[in-house]
């Protein structure tokens, strides 16, 4: 038996039990379920599951990950994180979100880029692709951010800015390098000062920061998406888990961090506590900026049923990670959900981390309908 039909075999008997077990075993114990029976069978080398509802909070390790706080390359949820870092310098002026992009990159004109704004950027309908035809050959020489960043620049648009909806790795790293130059710091130390630090989350790194190698969770890259070298066994050098890629702290898919800090993460959304941005710029992150017909996204986050587990409200917010994350936060419910796993989200489909999400929707439900 291949080993990936072995993991999609096992991950369907996993998923065997209906969402009611969320609220039969225990109010969260269904999802912890779902992650246990996948690291027992070792399709999923390592999980943690972080939940806060209301005055509960549930957490729990798997595999090998050593405890709670283990830390995850978060993969795309580290968009929200590098863009609150950026939205911090919008709350001290020094952008509006309807600025041209060219006002602070020159070089970004010509073919239309010129109409592009910052708003454009956050909410993925820049016309810039999610990444750059030439990104393994940048990845194998080890190119920098700023190397990234003018490729980004000169490379075509697909469609004129805000005429359609196409997600944007490309477009999020055009907008934290705007951070970087409004800043005059790297975005690595950026996220550092402007998010992490007033969080408290102190299992948490753009690159590796104070942290080594050794720290971090390995992906399983047997299965990582193309573009992060899957399949190429020439990758190593520049995949996931190579000390070049997990240093860099790309903002589309570089940041490290445990369950329970991306759970307090989100909670500066939920709680809109004004911690590192002010209650109304977390209320605008999380608002649809796109027109009636596109896919809705806020700022850096995505907004809406989506952007959350099948059960969530229309209110939801939040990102997932193609390393194999998830974390979304339900005003609804008063719920905050996030599963971290070392399987790529591409390797089975369902993958234990939707349907832990799902136990976890269906358990806030159940708790909400029983308060009522």
């Amino acid at each position: 038996m291949k080993r990936r039909t072995f993991l999609q075999a096992g991950l369907a008997a996993s998923f065997a039990a209906p969402l009611s077990a969320a609220l039969r075993l225990g109010r969260f114990d269904g999802a912890a379920d779902v992650l246990a029976q996948a690291t027992t069978a070792g399709q999923v080398k390592a999980a943690v599951i972080h939940v806060r509802q209301r005055d509960v909070t549930f957490q729990r390790a798997f595999g090998t990950a050593r405890d709670e706080h283990a830390m995850f390359l978060l993969g795309s949820i580290s968009k929200p994180i590098a863009m609150t870092a950026l939205m911090t310098l919008f709350d001290h002026g020094l952008f509006p979100l309807d600025d041209k992009v060219q006002k602070f990159l020159p070089n970004f004109t010509g073919e239309g880029r010129e109409t592009v704004t910052m708003r454009h950027l956050l909410s993925h309908v820049s016309g810039l692709p999610d990444q750059l035809p030439e990104n393994d050959a940048l990845r194998k020489k080890h190119a920098t951010l700023v190397e990234f960043a003018e490729h980004a620049q000169r490379t075509p648009l697909a469609f004129a800015p805000g005429s359609k909806y196409q997600y944007s790795s490309m477009g999020i790293l055009l907008a934290a390098r705007v951070a970087e130059l409004l800043s005059k710091v790297d975005i690595l130390t950026l996220v550092e000062r402007a998010v992490f630090k007033p969080l408290g989350m102190l299992h948490s790194a753009q690159g590796l920061g104070r942290f080594t190698l050794a720290d971090m969770v390995p992906v399983q890259t047997e299965f990582a998406a193309v573009e992060a070298g899957g399949g190429d066994p020439t990758a190593k050098d520049w995949d996931w888990n190579s000390s070049y890629w997990r240093k860099l702290g790309a903002p589309w898919g570089g940041t490290h961090a445990s369950a329970p800090d991306v759970a307090s993460f989100l909670a500066e959304f939920l709680f809109k506590n004004g911690r590192v941005v002010r209650p109304e710029t977390a209320q605008l992150m999380i608002a649809n900026q796109n027109p009636a017909g596109f896919t809705p996204r806020g700022l850096g986050l995505n907004v809406g049923r989506g952007a959350g587990s099948p059960g969530c409200s229309e209110r939801t917010f939040g990102h997932t990670g193609s390393t194999g994350t998830l974390a979304w936060a339900d005003p609804v419910t008063q719920t905050i959900c996030v599963v971290l796993t070392s399987l790529p989200a591409r390797a089975v489909q369902p993958h234990p981390r939707e349907r832990a999400g799902a136990l976890v929707a269906a358990a806030g439900i159940g708790a909400a309908e029983s308060k009522q």
